[in-house]
């Protein structure tokens, strides 16, 4: 039936269909005889008067060619011009059908030979159709999808500290660096040089409801709290379990928000628990896919992109990679040092401890850049970063200006050539005795070599400075092995200037660590 159809379009067969003003006596049957008895035409080519220029060229090319069911005239022409009669319209349409019934034949002996792989093709449908159908009767959600990262690491660093004492010291309070102010004081007891073998879990269940929105559930457990690699251990060692919260094997919610588009170019975000990076429309770093230092999540601009928690809600535009985000998020952070018992450092609400950020950013096909403006408001008192029992003076900061600029490369090919990610951000405060931008200040650069000897492996380089009156250089070097598509291996290195404390003798001290970590994606 396709190729009678295909026939009705062709100018062969717009003859067919066209009427004949011919009379009995007209009718030519030795033509018609002769041309149906022509010999078959099996190129275009064969007819004088048909060129490359008459409009039905193409589709009397396809007919010759993949069908063979048009002949000629014995002068060898076509006469595509020329009215059919009908008996000549016969005699066309009696050869294709024969034709088609040819390729019919053809397709039964094929059909025959292959008998038995045939049956066993319909076998793997039919299990497959069934697998299928007994997926979806079994499944939790049409609309929820599930995804997991379960890390596991060992390692250890000297000149480490845990176990925090509260009541050190009454002048001062402390909060998370990153969950909405820029520093950390911690009041060591013991020093960390000892094995630490820790976990971290995170599973994702992303939904969607129309195919263009998305509501993110996000699960998280660890036990890295109490050891030189978690928060309350050495906040300046800054591993990746700091990167988002870690706890002691205690699941907890550490996402939940909804994103949906506004319009074409628009992109809206809101939840009850979502992150700073949650609400941005491009990155502006391509360094630390297995990174371990936190310090070099952050883009080098450490003080404007904080890995802040909370309830909040932002908007981006992005058009031909320019994008424009803004956010807000409250701190939902309570600080684990403090001495002060009012709601200046009490978190969950819209105030004290919120951040405000805004980006302009461009990411093209192999290359970035955005600044970043970040306000963060705080009615707390904090001191230089020292470490106890060092003697803090204290200013009262009732918010900070951060500012930022970050841009990356990357190579179009996997290769010998890295990529590259720089970035430099400053801080100025707002308060009484509050310091100038040049006091503190941060930058980054990290170097990343993908599918370096093998496929899916990759080496890093990251190096840097967090300075807030104490210079504390860091360098770390990793390199992941990708086992499998769901397994890697990456054991790395680590140092980082005046990381650590030399107890009991109280001064700071360079910090050297190592850890192996296997990532598991499923």
């Amino acid at each position: 039936m396709k190729l009678f159809q295909q026939l009705l379009v062709a100018p062969a067969a717009l003859g067919l269909l066209a009427p004949v003003a011919a009379t009995a006596a007209e009718f030519n049957l030795d033509g018609v005889n002769k041309y149906a008895s022509e010999e078959q035409v099996t190129s275009i080519s064969q007819f004088s008067d048909v060129k490359p220029t008459d409009w039905a060229y193409q589709a009397l090319s396809n007919l010759i060619e993949r069908y063979g069911c048009v002949a000629g005239y014995p002068d060898g022409t076509y006469k595509g011009g020329k009215a059919m009669t009908r008996f000549e319209a016969a005699a066309l349409l009696n050869a294709c059908l024969d034709r088609v019934t040819e390729v019919t034949d053809e397709l039964k002996k094929l059909m025959a030979e292959f008998e038995k792989e045939l049956a066993i093709l319909k076998g793997r449908v039919d299990g497959l159709e069934a697998k299928v159908g007994e997926l979806e009767a079994n499944q939790f959600s049409t609309t929820t999808k599930l995804k997991g990262i379960a890390t596991m690491t060992i390692g250890g660093a000297t000149n480490g500290t845990v176990s925090p004492v509260a009541n050190q010291v009454t002048t001062s309070a402390a909060t998370g660096p990153r969950r909405g102010l820029p520093f950390t004081l911690n009041f060591p007891t013991v020093q960390a040089e000892q094995i630490s073998f820790n976990y971290d879990v995170k599973l994702i269940l992303d939904t969607s409801f129309t195919g263009k929105d998305l509501l993110r559930t996000t699960l998280r457990s660890g036990n890295a709290a109490n050891s030189v690699f978690g928060g309350s251990g050495s906040a300046l060692l800054e591993s990746y379990f700091q990167q988002e919260a870690n706890g002691n094997d205690t699941v907890s919610i550490d996402r939940l928000f909804y994103q949906f588009p506004v319009g074409a170019n628009f992109t809206g975000t809101f939840g009850a628990k979502v992150g700073q990076a949650d609400m941005l429309a491009m990155w502006p770093s391509v360094y630390g896919s297995d990174t371990i230092l936190d310090r070099f999540t952050l883009a080098g601009a450490n003080s404007v992109y904080s890995l802040t928690l909370g309830a909040g809600g932002g908007i981006w535009y992005e058009k031909d990679g320019f994008s424009i985000s803004a956010s807000y998020i409250s701190n939902e952070y309570t600080a684990p040092y403090s001495y002060r018992t009012d709601s200046e450092l009490a978190g969950g609400g819209f105030g004290e401890g919120s951040t405000t950020t805004v980006q302009v950013g461009y990411a093209g096909n192999n290359w970035g850049a955005a600044f970043a403006y970040n306000y963060t408001a705080a009615n707390t008192t904090i001191g230089n970063l020292q470490l106890i029992p060092v003697s803090v003076s204290a200013i009262n900061v009732n918010g900070s200006n951060n500012y930022g600029f970050s841009a990356y490369w990357q190579p179009e090919e996997a290769g010998w050539i890295p990529s590259i990610s720089a970035g430099f951000g400053a801080t100025s405060f707002n308060g009484t005795g509050g310091t100038t931008s040049g006091d503190v200040y941060s930058w980054m650069v990290g170097f990343q070599w993908a599918d370096l000897f093998m496929k899916g492996n990759a080496l890093g380089i990251g190096l840097g400075e967090s300075n807030s009156g104490l210079s504390n250089f860091g360098l770390e070097v990793w390199y992941k092995f990708q086992v499998t598509d769901n397994i890697s291996v990456t054991p790395a290195i680590f140092w980082i200037q005046n990381g650590g404390i030399d107890y009991p003798a109280a001064t700071t001290a360079d910090m050297y660590g190592a850890v192996l970590k296997t990532t598991f994606k499923f």
